[in-house]
């Protein structure tokens, strides 16, 4: 018997969109969809998501009822939602030990908040600077 924790990845939107549109890193993402465990989305990612999908549409990379099965399958995905927001404690610091846009601020800093109790806690993402960013923070 395994006395290993389950894996908690918290999926900011480079990561949840790998997962419903066909791209580079898509094959990797669709493994670590499948791992048991549990997989956070937050409202942030959930909106920049949208807005890409719906970027994708406007300018003929999905049409209509693709969209439509995207978004069936995000809302059938396996994330569990989050309604929280960073601890603003960590927002300074974070900052200034990282160069992110305030967007991969937010969510490296909610993912940073969320470790404190959930110190298992990965944040998956494919944005480079993001990633750097988490491993320097232990994520």
């Amino acid at each position: 018997m395994s006395s290993r924790r389950p894996i908690v990845l918290y999926w900011d939107s480079s990561a949840v969109l790998s997962a419903l549109v066909h791209e580079g890193h898509s094959r990797e993402t669709l493994r670590r969809l499948r791992a048991p465990g549990h997989h956070l989305i937050s409202s942030l990612a959930l909106a920049e998501t949208h807005a890409v999908l719906s970027r994708m549409c406007r300018d003929g990379l999905l049409v209509e009822e693709e969209l439509l099965q995207v978004r069936a399958n995000l809302a059938a995905g396996p994330w569990e939602r989050l309604s929280a927001t960073p601890d603003t404690e960590f927002v300074p610091a974070l900052a200034d030990r990282h160069r992110l846009r305030g967007a991969d601020l937010w969510h490296l800093a909610l993912a940073v908040s969320l470790s404190r109790d959930l110190p298992e806690l990965r944040l998956l993402t494919w944005d480079a600077q993001l990633r750097v960013a988490a491993t320097a923070e232990g994520l």
